[in-house]
């Protein structure tokens, strides 16, 4: 540990100060070049449209037009061309081909119009994706780009937070940002977690406690050794997770694609039949041509393709600023469908955390419950078990002066003994320590209630019991009674503990399907027996052993506080403040994304019909034709980005959307 004085100063290069200080903003509109092309071309659109209306020459206000055509039409056309190569028709070169072919009509006015609106539509959409991105990276606008690196001669060094080394001590000062995870060496503080736990208030830290990258330091200073790798740390799993998020797509949205691409090989089909044949039949080629163009336009399927991912892609956003990292669309979509749970208990149910529930002093022994948990907690100090950590926890709790230890034992299985006071105490297992089958009675009956018992023996003579267990979230009861009014179905408990403790706690909850001491292939074989009688399982847990049926199941999630790495890896969707109640909230709002998904299609098929038949059975001008068009295509959008709003999470949240 350096040794360092009180007085703490600075070492910050005014670069790197700026840099740390600098807070991610939304992104800018201009910044996008599909928004830079599309005003470009809505701007030379309005210079060039009242020269062309007051009759002016065809050389003033024929350039404009064409800079309409490229600063507009270049970027969808190029893409379209891509996709061609690729052999997919794009709907972006037949918006295009469609302009030229106004253009070449004489139709000049109309051809931009239609540049016009397909590049301020693609504008659009470009910066609704944009801003769904940046609601959902609101979450990791946590980790600080910088921190204060300490050698080992005691001098500070600013650095990138990515550079930093498992081994490395940083120095957070106060009012300052973690920059990495963690464990203190020294100082004393408190430091908010709620971006990352969802505690409300700050939790104290001192040497030995951990800290994760992006908290925020309180009124005290940490000298911090960093455990984890940048790339390895909270913060940075969930990035990757949310990134994964944007790159997939789901089912429904491939099977549009699918069907997008034999509708538009049907759609250029129909258009060159309804610009033949009237030909061939005699009809005017100015006419034929304008009508097969507005044919072609207004039963493009923009609309269509659009419908799927913008619903997805906000409810994922929205889960995400409140603490549920869904990690692709595809899953969104399947949280919608679950219609059976399975829920672990450790960890998920309680929360994974041992916890001293029960004193019991032996009458013989004349100790009150705080003498008894001073003197257990004095041999348990040195001790690094989770159930010492609890009784040691349990201890402090209490306000209790803890005497030092000497001559401390630890024996794996058994317990531990040290010299406390000139007296031996031991803290272990009763059949252990005792060195007999039956225990102790004490111990039994605690035992029977579901509680880990521990004896505390002085000078080899019994003076009390401690019953530990994991204690019950808050929320748990809640969240089983709605999960199951969600699926019509109650959850099932499938838990690797034992019978009498799982079946305590599912008593508490309400569950009355109660499978205990599942090995992890025994979890699987369970979710699986579920879903071959027809049900798409949704799978809760938190351990590794939880890992293979959160892999197996239809759906999984991982509670992301105390979450095993390969748990967080394998399941669809993290829980990252360990709140259960998101978990009905984020079905809900699946099912919410589903029913707009629907009514887009809905809308789109409507604006498509009415248009195609106006355009067959009568004369749909062309400008008209392209406004119903990506009018379409907007409104579809802007239906879909409805659930970046917080309104929409509150009602999941409240019962509402089943």
């Amino acid at each position: 540990m350096p040794s360092t004085s009180p007085t703490l100063t600075r070492e910050t290069s005014p670069g790197a100060a700026r840099e740390a200080a600098a807070p991610r903003r939304r992104t800018r509109i201009l910044a996008l070049p599909e928004a830079r092309w599309a005003a470009a071309a809505l701007v030379l659109f309005l210079i060039a449209l009242p020269l062309y209306l007051a009759g002016a020459p065809a050389w003033a206000w024929g350039p404009l037009f064409a800079a309409v055509y490229v600063t507009g039409g270049w970027e969808p056309g190029w893409a379209g061309l891509q996709a061609l190569r690729e052999k997919t028709l794009d709907v972006d070169l037949l918006m295009v081909v469609a302009a030229l072919g106004a253009a070449a009509i004489g139709q000049v006015l109309d051809g931009a119009l239609l540049i016009v609106i397909f590049a301020t539509s693609g504008a659009l959409e470009a910066i609704a994706t944009a801003r769904t991105a940046d609601s959902v990276r609101g979450l990791l606008d946590l980790a600080p780009a910088t921190a204060t690196r300490l050698a080992d001669d005691g001098t500070e060094e600013t650095v990138p937070t990515g550079r930093l080394a498992v081994g490395e001590v940083v120095l957070v000062r106060p009012g300052e940002r973690v920059g990495a995870d963690g464990r203190v060496l020294d100082g004393t503080s408190e430091v908010d977690q709620a971006t990352i736990t969802g505690e409300p208030l700050p939790v104290a830290k001192r040497q030995g406690d951990e800290v994760f990258a992006g908290t925020l330091n309180g009124t005290g200073a940490l000298w911090v050794k960093v455990e984890r790798d940048p790339a390895d740390s909270v913060i940075a799993r969930i990035v990757a997770m949310v990134e994964e998020a944007s790159e997939t797509k789901a089912p429904t949205q491939l099977f549009i694609e699918k069907v997008e691409q034999r509708y538009s090989l049907g759609m250029v089909a129909a258009t060159l039949a309804l610009f033949a044949l009237p030909l061939v039949l005699g009809a005017d080629l100015r006419s034929t041509l304008l009508r097969a163009m507005t044919f072609m336009i207004v039963a493009s399927p923009c609309a269509v393709v659009l419908a799927t991912m913008p619903p997805l892609l906000s409810a994922i956003a929205n889960a995400g600023r409140h603490g549920v990292l869904v990690k692709s669309a595809v899953v969104m979509e399947r949280l919608g469908q679950v219609d059976a749970v399975a829920l672990d208990k450790t960890g998920t149910l309680t929360e994974g955390t041992p916890r001293v529930a029960d004193i019991r002093p032996l009458a013989a022994s004349g100790l009150t419950e705080d003498g008894l948990l001073r003197l257990a907690a004095a041999a348990e100090h040195p001790s690094e078990h989770p159930l010492a950590r609890a009784v040691v926890a349990a201890a402090r709790t209490r306000g209790l002066d803890v005497p030092p230890a000497e001559d401390f034992a630890s024996t794996p299985g058994a317990g531990v003994s040290a010299t406390v006071d000139g007296r031996t105490v031991a803290v272990g297992s009763p059949a252990r320590v005792l060195d007999d089958a039956t225990g102790h009675p004490v111990a039994a009956g605690l035992e029977e209630e579901g509680r880990t018992a521990v004896l505390v023996t002085v000078d080899g003579t019994p003076v009390g019991v401690l019953g530990i267990a994991d204690r019950l979230r808050d929320e748990a009861a809640a969240t089983v009674t709605a999960l199951g009014g969600l699926t019509g179905t109650p959850p099932v408990l499938a838990t690797g503990d034992n019978a009498r403790a799982a079946a305590r706690l599912a008593a508490e909850v309400g569950i009355t399907d109660v499978r205990a001491g599942l090995l992890p292939q025994d979890k699987v074989t369970a979710v699986l027996e579920m879903q071959r009688a027809g049900r798409k399982v949704l799978v809760v847990g938190d351990g590794v052993n939880d890992a293979p049926a959160l892999a197996a199941a239809h759906t999984g999630i991982a509670m992301g506080r105390a979450g095993s790495d390969l748990a967080l890896e394998t399941a669809d969707a993290v829980v990252v403040r360990d709140e259960l109640a998101t978990i009905p909230a984020v079905v809900r709002l699946s099912r919410q994304a589903r029913r707009l998904v629907v009514q887009n299609l809905v809308i789109a098929a409507v604006f498509i019909t009415g248009l195609v038949v106006w355009d067959l059975a009568g004369t749909l001008p062309l400008p008209l034709g392209v406004a119903g068009h990506e009018g379409s295509t907007v409104i579809v959008g802007l239906n879909g980005l409805r659930l970046l709003a917080d309104g929409a999470w509150r009602r999941a949240r409240d019962g509402y959307g089943r």
